[in-house]
């Protein structure tokens, strides 16, 4: 059999086997993880507590988040991950304003260009109240942090460990 037909031949089986191959290839599915905005938190993030805040614009919650930010955050529920793909599904429950997401690795500066092509960050707008948007992103081994700057919320804190 010449050289050539005993590539093609080959090639063949090999495409044949990983077909047959393919259900165990197939990337993870994305788990959801779902987080609720209202003024100035989330409310899963804080333990399901409604902190009963009321804001009709960012510098609102920057002076809550001034006065009870640190103590809010020292009783946060830290989401503990495995590595995967997650889709972070986010709702506006009542914020009268548009508000957006932000995950990113607890060490990213967004001003360091090195950062922006090595570490993760995902990031969007638009959540205009009563509106769900989905964040789909692949996490490491690592440590993150996640808030919404547009509702000013404190930098909760999310762990991926294997």
């Amino acid at each position: 059999m010449p050289l050539i037909r005993k590539r093609a031949v080959l090639g063949a089986i090999t495409g044949a086997v990983l077909m047959l191959a393919a259900p165990n290839l197939r990337a993870q599915e994305a788990t959801i993880i779902e987080l609720t905005q209202i003024p100035c938190q989330f409310i899963e993030s804080e333990n399901g507590v409604d902190r009963g805040f009321t804001s009709t614009k960012k510098a609102d919650c920057d002076a809550i988040n001034a006065d009870t930010g640190n103590e809010r955050l020292a009783e946060a529920k830290v989401i503990e991950l495995k590595p995967g793909r997650y889709i972070f599904r986010v709702t506006n429950k009542n914020v009268p304003y548009e508000l957006g997401f932000w995950l990113r690795e607890s060490d990213y500066n967004w001003l360091n260009p090195i950062h922006k092509l090595t570490k993760t960050s995902i990031s969007g707008g638009g959540l205009t109240i009563g509106t769900t948007q989905d964040y789909e992103v692949e996490l490491s081994e690592g440590d993150y942090l996640y808030s919404c700057p547009l509702n000013t919320t404190p930098d909760y804190r999310l762990e991926v460990r294997g």
